[in-house]
């Protein structure tokens, strides 16, 4: 099987991917301070742990089939910390004593990791120096874990298909693939391996019209027979009046892509993602929501999941959490959710041919199943 657990804290993104060899991958693991107001997700289960160690739970759990649980991949889509962890005064120190522990750092504390790749590696100064706290930390981290654990790291290839590949058993999958669809502006073109620039150079922008580290997202699509699944970051499709067609990242990612089965939404669903052009290419029958903000998701980012505008036909959709603020507003159209809280964990059949929805409780640690949806039949 191929299972893709949407890992919920409340705290920002982490999904951990079981190939069907068994290869396992981690695509984020955010971490952002415990909020307790209306406006904020409070954090899954609880504030006993913080969400780098609920997620290295998480993980174990989910691998306790290896004598050893680790993971052969994990990737930064982005250098924000709901996607890899902020870091404070009060962030815990790693056992080494070298660097501070929070969201992909603490996974590492307790997880051990072979490859990690981002985007930016190894100089970390595009468009502009990575300068935040908690990237010169995972810096400091990438190091220590390169000269004292072997950590191999890289940056992340667009259009390529061979750098996140089947581990333990690959002629017995061959139509398994990752593909790298975008990264850093550059983008796939669906030929080959040929990928083109999509924004402008860089020397030619003033600084403030540099590319946001939203829009430089990684974006990838996994794919298993007829299965496609589709994540992206928090790439953007830019709604801001006057803004020049470039800075609409979305749509050539769009393009390369095309149709899926399930997608995880853009940027939480917020008003600058997911715009009608990419849901109506992508298509999706399965629709999940990573929430930790009440402008997650948008009214009209709903709008276009819920209902037949962008594209004909059936869809479900499923959020990981909800706030307060947020299901107030719409409360018109919660109820047409499939879930609005849980692990929201995609379980596709050998073959690829049919796949699952199974919720999981996230309020304590029984990784109880509170639903299951489908069988839905893969495209």
């Amino acid at each position: 099987m191929l299972d893709i657990h949407h890992i919920s804290t409340g705290r920002g993104n982490a999904t951990l991917l079981i190939l069907p060899d068994g290869t396992t991958a981690l695509v984020d693991a955010g971490a952002l301070k415990p909020d307790y107001s209306p406006r904020s997700v409070s954090p899954r289960p609880d504030v006993s742990r913080t969400p780098g160690e609920w997620i290295a739970r998480y993980i174990r759990h989910m691998l306790a089939y290896q004598a050893s649980p680790a993971l052969d991949y994990a990737l930064v889509t982005h250098f924000h910390a709901d996607h890899m962890g902020i870091v404070t005064e009060d962030t815990k120190t790693a056992k080494n004593g070298r660097y501070k522990i929070s969201g992909l750092t603490e996974v590492a504390e307790y997880v051990p990791m072979r490859k990690i790749i981002d985007r930016a590696w190894p100089d970390y100064n595009w468009p502009q120096p990575l300068t935040d706290e908690f990237v010169n930390n995972y810096r400091v981290f990438l190091e220590w874990q390169r000269q004292h654990n072997g950590l191999g790291v890289e940056r992340f290839r667009p259009g390529r298909n061979e750098q996140i590949v089947l581990l333990r058993a690959p002629q017995g999958y061959p139509s398994f693939e990752v593909r790298n669809i975008a990264a850093s502006g550059e983008v796939w073109t669906g030929v080959g391996t040929s990928t083109r620039q999509h924004f402008p150079r860089i020397q030619d922008l003033q600084k403030s019209d540099l590319p946001t580290e939203n829009m430089c997202s990684i974006a990838l699509r996994v794919s298993y027979g007829k299965f496609d699944y589709f994540t992206g970051g928090d790439i953007t499709s830019s709604k801001d009046d006057g803004e020049p067609p470039w800075r609409d990242i979305e749509r050539p990612v769009a393009m390369a892509v095309g149709p899926v089965d399930v997608y995880q939404l853009n940027h939480h669903g917020h008003y600058d993602s997911n715009s009608g052009f990419f849901i109506s290419i992508l298509r999706p029958r399965v629709h999940v929501m990573p929430i930790w903000s009440a402008a997650q998701p948008d009214r009209h980012v709903l709008r276009k999941l819920l209902f037949p505008y962008a594209y004909p036909g059936p869809r479900d959709v499923f959020a990981t959490a909800f706030t307060a603020a947020n299901a107030a507003v719409l409360a018109d159209w919660i109820g047409q959710l499939k879930a609005r809280e849980g692990h929201i964990v995609v379980r596709v059949a050998p073959g690829g041919d049919t796949y699952k929805v199974v919720v999981l409780d996230n309020r304590a640690e029984t990784y109880r199943v509170t639903a299951i949806h489908g069988p839905y039949e893969s495209r």
